[in-house]
């Protein structure tokens, strides 16, 4: 009876390890190249891998969120792959930089160019997008992806991950917001960074200037109080010369 009981244990365990070792599934997600701070800007990847062996990832279609929309969209160009930004009106304009937005983009298409375009079995590929403002009253976004193979299969990442539920088959890509700095700035742009960098080169000529300056005072100071020296040491001497003759 106990060695049946050890055998049945042993079995347990030894299936529980092939289950917790076994590799997951990689599909489609987005995360941001730094981070995506509320009410601010960001680049984020959507990353997508070629789970199948026999053919090439060759278009993808990722969806906007309709509740959060933004109104600043840029994908970056990428070659091998034709970039097709779709808009759509909102039913509440938003505002940004004092100017009212009553569009927003919806949804970004990638898709390969050439015979033998697109990603290759074995392979994954990164698909950067510039986004903003981010929403301050959400803590995530959630885009879904629609993946198609030159086999014509179509594998749609479009199912949103439930509070307490295992994982679905077919997750939607979903980007967690932080929260926005306690000075209230929601990271910089690329114009503030150059503005930076300017001050920056600025406050270092100013501070080699004034260094300079320094320096050179200090070296005039040395040469006067020396040239006082010879010209007490000549005056006394002079007086010598006098007393001897």
């Amino acid at each position: 009876m106990k060695a049946s009981r050890l055998a049945a244990t042993g079995a347990v365990a030894a299936t529980a390890v092939v289950v917790l070792s076994s590799p997951a599934f990689a599909h489609v997600s987005v995360a941001a190249e730094g981070t995506a701070a509320k009410g601010g800007y960001a680049v984020v990847d959507f990353k997508v891998p070629n789970e199948r062996d026999n053919a090439s990832t060759t278009k993808l279609e990722v969806n906007f969120p309709a509740e959060h929309p933004l109104a600043s969209v840029m994908p970056e160009p990428m070659p091998g792959w034709k970039i097709e930004v779709t808009k759509s009106k909102l039913a509440k304009p938003l505002t940004m930089h004092g100017e009212q937005i009553t569009e927003a983009v919806s949804k970004v298409t990638w898709t390969a160019t050439g015979k033998d375009g697109g990603i290759r079995p074995g392979y994954f590929e990164k698909f950067p997008v510039s986004v903003g403002a981010l929403p301050e009253d959400a803590d995530e976004l959630v885009f879904k992806a629609v993946q198609t193979y030159s086999n014509k299969e179509v594998v749609r990442w479009i199912e949103v991950q439930e509070d307490g539920a295992e994982e679905p088959e077919t997750p939607a890509p979903v980007l967690a917001l932080s929260a926005a700095s306690e000075d209230g700035h929601h990271g910089s742009t690329a114009a503030e960074e150059a503005d930076a960098k300017t001050e920056n080169a600025a406050a270092s000529t100013d501070s080699a200037d004034g260094d300079s300056s320094d320096t050179t005072a200090r070296v005039l100071g040395v040469v006067g109080i020396v040239v006082g020296a010879l010209g007490v040491a000549y005056g006394v001497l002079a007086g010598r010369r006098r007393s001897d003759a």
